[in-house]
């Protein structure tokens, strides 16, 4: 007759406690074997790394051409290695002074006047010549632009003109430049030279100067007589006998003063018509 009691068997419980009891050990074991170490503090202090020993990494690495990549920086040489100190870098630059640069002083600079080109030592001399016609001009001072001068002699024109009455400086300032210009022309046409049109405005105007002695007249009486037509007469030859002088001696043209005289002496008949009438 069979025994109907069934086999015993470990129960379930007892056999997990088993397992995690052997996976503890184990977990410790491995624990010890990992945290396990010979450093020393002590070798702390005596440990040092030798750059000069160990050499440039990148000194005698090649890079080729083909296997470089955009955005990455290759060295390529020896590196220098720094010598300076910490935040106290080297000068290389030193900052000159101002005076080293503009000069010791402004004694040294050049005077205002003689920069924007107006001398009156030159002025003077040509107004002598054109108030001397015989006088023998200086071919290298009248061939200088100098406007100055002409400019002050059509504003003292225009003056004694409006002191009559007559506001007449548009006709003064436009007959002269269509004068000028005429002038211009001919005179390159006639010598072998050549002029300036600067030149030739400088002359025509410092010539202008009689013809404001002539308006001078006309403040005080009037001109239009017999005795205004024999002043005016001089007048236009005046200033015609020294323009031609003047550009005669300047452009080396002997023989050609009385050519030169006629178209000049036309164009201080205009101004002289203006004054009188």
């Amino acid at each position: 007759m069979r025994d109907s009691t069934p086999p015993h068997h470990p129960r379930p419980n007892r056999l997990r406690r088993l397992q995690g009891i052997v996976a503890m050990a184990e977990f410790n074991n491995f624990n010890t074997d990992f945290f396990q170490s010979s450093y020393s503090i002590d070798d702390q202090g005596q440990s040092t790394y030798d750059y000069n020993a160990a050499g440039d990494p990148f000194q005698n690495r090649q890079y080729d051409s083909h296997t470089q990549q955009p955005g990455y920086f290759y060295p390529t040489g020896s590196q220098q290695p720094y010598t300076g100190q910490i935040y106290q870098p080297t000068p290389t630059f030193t900052p000159s002074s101002p005076q080293s640069v503009y000069g010791n002083s402004f004694e040294d600079e050049a005077p205002l006047l003689e920069e924007l080109g107006i001398n009156f030592d030159h002025i003077w001399q040509k107004t002598l010549t054109v108030l001397h016609p015989l006088k023998a001009a200086d071919g290298t001072i009248m061939n200088e632009t100098d406007l100055a001068g002409p400019m002050v002699f059509c504003l003292a024109f225009g003056a004694t003109l409006l002191l009559v009455g007559k506001i007449q400086f548009g006709y003064v300032y436009g007959i002269s430049a269509i004068g000028c210009l005429g002038m211009y022309c001919l005179l390159n046409l006639m010598s072998m030279t050549g002029v300036s049109f600067g030149c030739v405005a400088s002359v025509l105007g410092y010539c202008l100067l009689p013809m404001i002695i002539l308006s001078s007249f006309a403040v005080i009486f009037s001109l239009q007589g017999m005795l205004g037509v024999i002043i005016a007469a001089m007048i236009i030859g005046w200033c015609s006998l020294s323009a031609s002088k003047i550009f005669i001696s300047a452009l080396a043209m002997e023989g050609q003063q009385l050519l030169v005289a006629y178209p000049c002496a036309l164009l201080y008949g205009v101004f002289a018509l203006i004054s009188v009438f």
